[in-house]
């Protein structure tokens, strides 16, 4: 056993804060990077649970939520490139849902509709819909939706059946859905027909055409053939969803909130961490000062406290790691949706240990009060 880490353990009640604070701001970083990655997720719904390769809109088209109609008619053009294999459109745009509940004061409420193809092979249909054949038979019926059980306290809706409008038109509830919820408007989950009238689309106008293709390669080269129509804009499925995502980290008030609050929690944990693992190397300067005493050259002992800085980030890693979970966990129990990816796991690993080694970096300027006479004074 290495000399820092049999000094950890031997003086364990001094270094328990360090990795305790270590702790903390890995559980800060993991849990706001995956409350950043679930709650942009939740936008990019729309596309990531479809079953299309390419999406074509509007000129220069920033997230799925913003739909324009464009004509259908242009179908044709995606349908002609070599490499796709089906085309179907979507309807997907905001309207305003205004629901009364026994005489209770209208509560008008932003949506997004988003309509498609009823089928169990759609392209445009979301998961939770194209697998529920029931449900698909529902909504072919003329102005019903479905809504995620999540949104029922925003819509007014307490049950199945009930009725609202939607700018005028009356729709009846027929359907839940669950972990669709939004982060905007929430979504309402119709036909091709029934979106068009709730978002008033003239007859021949769609918001997207999607397509699927022979693989992820071809869908890839589609968009970049279809680059040569100024009229509209087609990405990929993984690029679309993307950029519906940066659309709303960094141009709206919600995502530029979440964003800053990681922000703060990286630094707040950053602040603690080395504030904590210096005020450790601190109170060992006696220590210290006895090895430099018994020749023990600096270098030596500056090498011992950065391993001790890595050896506190290392066991700070594992006391959060199960922290980190069960808070995901019990964040997502009660609504809010946290995503511990991969990627957010990998960038709190790297970020927990680059901070422990700048604090143990840090926490070398104590030696500068390491005396061999010190422990004679």
């Amino acid at each position: 056993m290495s000399y820092a880490l049999s000094t950890i353990w031997y003086e364990r009640q001094r270094f328990l804060p360090a990795i305790l604070a270590v702790a903390f701001s890995a559980v800060l970083i993991a849990v706001q990077g995956g409350l950043v990655v679930g709650l942009l997720s939740m936008m990019s719904r729309p596309v990531d649970m479809t079953a299309a390769d390419v999406w074509a809109g509007y000129p220069g088209v920033q997230s799925v939520d913003l739909g324009r109609g464009i004509p259908e008619r242009w179908a044709a053009r995606v349908a002609a490139e070599p490499g796709v294999v089906r085309v179907e459109t979507a309807t997907v745009g905001f309207s305003l849902w205004t629901h009364t509940n026994s005489g209770a004061q209208a509560t008008p409420e932003v949506i997004t509709v988003v309509g498609c193809r009823l089928h169990p092979d759609s392209l445009g249909a979301v998961e939770a819909i194209r697998s529920d054949p029931r449900l698909l038979e529902r909504l072919a019926e003329p102005m019903t939706v479905a809504i995620d059980e999540g949104e029922l306290h925003r819509l007014g809706v307490r049950r199945l059946g009930e009725q609202a409008e939607v700018i005028g038109r009356r729709v009846r509830v027929v359907g839940f859905v669950r972990g669709y919820r939004s982060l905007g408007g929430p979504y309402v989950f119709c036909s091709t027909e029934t979106a068009r009238a709730l978002l008033k689309y003239p007859r021949g106008d769609c918001s997207y055409i999607l397509a699927r293709c022979e693989s992820p390669e071809a869908a890839r080269r589609v968009t970049d053939r279809l680059a040569r129509y100024q009229q509209m804009t087609a990405l990929t499925t993984e690029e679309f969803s993307l950029r519906t995502r940066l659309h709303w980290l960094t141009t709206t008030k919600a995502g530029i909130a979440v964003g800053f609050t990681a922000l703060l929690g990286l630094f707040v944990g950053s602040v603690v961490t080395s504030q904590t693992l210096y005020a450790a190397v601190a109170a060992s300067q006696r220590e210290f000062a006895t090895l430099r005493a018994m020749g023990i050259p600096s270098w030596r002992l500056k090498m011992t406290v950065v391993a001790q800085s890595l050896w506190v980030g290392f066991f700070g890693l594992v006391v959060a790691a199960p922290v980190s979970y069960l808070t995901a966990e019990a964040a997502n129990l009660v609504g809010t949706q946290v995503t511990l990816h991969p990627s957010i796991i990998g960038l709190a690993v790297v970020l927990t240990l680059s901070m422990a080694l700048l604090s143990g970096l840090a926490a070398l300027r104590s030696f500068q009060n390491v005396d061999p006479a010190h422990n004679i004074r």
